[in-house]
């Protein structure tokens, strides 16, 4: 009878399951990294044998560990690890003294990489003289800032001069070197030439390999912090994913990660398309499923290049109403999306305007009518949905990526505010309408973007509040998008989970699913809604495994 017995049993516990068969429970009982009862606790402790490691809770608050439906793992372990860290309520004089504070100690030719800089901090560079500030600040060492959508960066002359770019350098195909109005280089840089920012300063670095694995464990170990058991990577790349195959391997992987592989190249250099998909494919494992890809229609409206059906404020410097644009056409899209479909692969598609989302569905009704496909489609970031199309959202089987957590007044809502007609924002982040309309909502960080961490308490909190928590930021964005607390948590658990497809297996506390799972300082269902961001994630359980203690780590 040993082999019928668990390895772990936690009794005295408050569990919420997500399993609509039975929300609450008791205790539960693990056995090779699975749950084999979840119930009350006479039901469940008889499966305790000698050898079983008994928890009691004393009454704490379990649930299903979280997952990050949109993040950047080597992006934010990388910023953690090794990079200058930067509050996007930073003022310029403060990032600039940061900078300064920072660069003593590097070597004189040594790049100073970080962020996050606000989109209100880089909407203001409009000036050459920022430029001369930055390259004073850092000594003239090369700088590489990154912003608060991680679209853009602001650089030194240094920089620049790595990137091989001069005065009479064109802009790249879907990107801008930002000059003033006499001509001179401002150090900012939009979409794509960023990536030849990310590129001068990776020809830079000694050991990438090692630097990578370092940022992978950095991020997982972060996001094992905040409850985080399974994540989508949203844009993956071959060197990340390499070093997340090789934990597993090892055994010390502690997150289920679920790839998108870039068809096309974007910010970081190296290989996309269909040669990443098959060298992806030799990386796959239980926890690694490199089962998606990455398509980006559009940028970012802080800098205009949203694609919107509304015109924007300010007109990009020309006469004529600027909409952004949308780097597909609807019959490229739809031919990408049939060939995903060949390959048995979903797609997560960047689309932060109503134009790019009404495209990316427009492209979803060909697929569905063309071949009755049923591939997983997400459309991240879904701020900005025409009305018309909300409904869509069902009707096509796409998933509502929410992502980043920005559903409330902050400071990168601030920089949208001053772009986009106020209508828009006032209508933005339509969750309750695209949940009422029966759409798959799933949240993600889009970690390190608009945040320096994947702090899942904020977002979760404001999909129900919609205000900050930060007191700085007064109001409620769109407070008539709010929902309740059992649909944040979905959003959080059981939507995602479907939407990467591993709701089998995660998501939920039920026999038969994974042993994943969260133990809180805190009863989410007896606390005021304003007050979630605080909770602490106590311990987090991956297959069983205790791979966060929060305990142990203060000792």
């Amino acid at each position: 009878m040993t082999e019928t017995r668990a390895d772990l049993v936690v009794t005295a516990g408050r569990i919420w399951t997500q399993d609509p068969r039975r929300p609450w429970a008791e205790a539960l009982a693990v056995r090779n990294g699975v749950l084999v009862a979840v119930g009350t606790t006479a039901e469940v402790l008889p499966l305790a044998g000698p050898a079983t490691i008994v928890r009691d809770l004393g009454g704490a608050m379990v649930m299903p560990g979280l997952i990050d439906g949109h993040v950047h793992l080597n992006l934010g372990g990388s910023q953690a690890a090794f990079e200058l860290p930067l509050l996007p309520t930073d003022e310029l004089d403060t990032v600039l003294e940061k900078v300064r504070r920072w660069a003593l100690d590097l070597e004189p030719g040594e790049w100073v990489v970080g962020g996050i800089v606000g989109s209100t901090v880089l909407d203001g560079l409009t000036d050459g003289d920022v430029l001369k500030r930055l390259d004073e600040a850092a000594g003239g060492r090369p700088v590489m800032l990154r912003d608060d959508t991680m679209h853009n960066r602001w650089v030194s002359s240094r920089a620049l001069e790595a990137m091989g770019v001069t005065v009479d350098s064109p802009d790249p195909k879907g990107g801008r070197y930002v000059r003033d109005a006499r001509g001179r280089f401002t150090g900012v840089l939009h979409e794509s030439a960023s990536g030849r920012a990310e590129a001068a300063f990776a020809r830079s670095v000694t050991d990438p390999e090692s630097r990578t694995a370092t940022a992978m464990r950095k991020a997982i170990e972060i996001l094992g912090g905040y409850g985080v058991t399974s994540v989508q990577e949203a844009a993956t790349m071959l060197r990340p994913a390499t070093a997340l195959h090789k934990l597993e391997v090892a055994g010390e992987l502690n997150v289920r990660a679920v790839l998108s592989a870039p068809v096309r190249p974007f910010l970081e250099e190296g290989v996309v398309g269909e040669d990443l998909i098959a060298r992806l494919a030799e990386l796959r494992g239980e926890l690694v499923r490199p089962d998606f890809v990455k398509i980006v229609l559009d940028g970012v409206p802080m800098t205009r290049t949203t694609a919107l059906l509304s015109p924007y404020k300010c007109h990009h410097g020309g006469a004529e109403p600027f909409h952004g644009e949308i780097y597909w056409t609807l019959d490229d899209l739809s031919d990408q999306l049939l060939r995903c479909a060949e390959l048995g692969l979903g797609a997560k598609l960047h689309a932060t305007g109503d134009a790019s989302v009404r495209r990316v569905l427009d492209a979803a009704e060909r697929l569905r009518a063309r071949t009755g496909s049923g591939i997983r489609l997400q459309i991240a970031h879904t701020e900005f949905v025409h009305r018309d199309d909300v409904a869509r959202f069902a009707e096509l089987d796409v998933v509502a990526d929410l992502s980043p957590y920005i559903w409330y007044p902050s400071v990168i809502q601030q920089s949208i505010s001053a772009q986009v007609d106020e209508e828009l924002v006032d209508t933005s982040w339509p969750v309750r309408d695209l949940l009422d309309s029966g759409a798959l909502v799933a949240a993600g960080s889009d970690w390190p973007c608009a945040a320096p961490t994947p702090h899942p308490w904020t977002g979760l909190e404001t999909l129900v509040t919609r205000r900050n928590p930060d007191e700085r930021f007064p109001g409620a964005l769109n407070p008539g998008q709010a929902v309740s607390l059992p649909e944040a948590l979905a959003a959080f658990t059981t939507n995602p989970a479907r939407a990467m497809g591993i709701g089998d297996i995660a998501g939920r506390l039920a026999p038969g699913f994974a042993a994943d799972f969260i133990v809180l300082d805190r009863n989410l269902f007896d606390i005021d809604p304003g007050e979630i961001h605080a909770t602490t994630v106590e311990q987090t359980y991956f297959g069983g495994r205790l791979v966060h203690d929060r305990e142990a780590s203060r000792s």
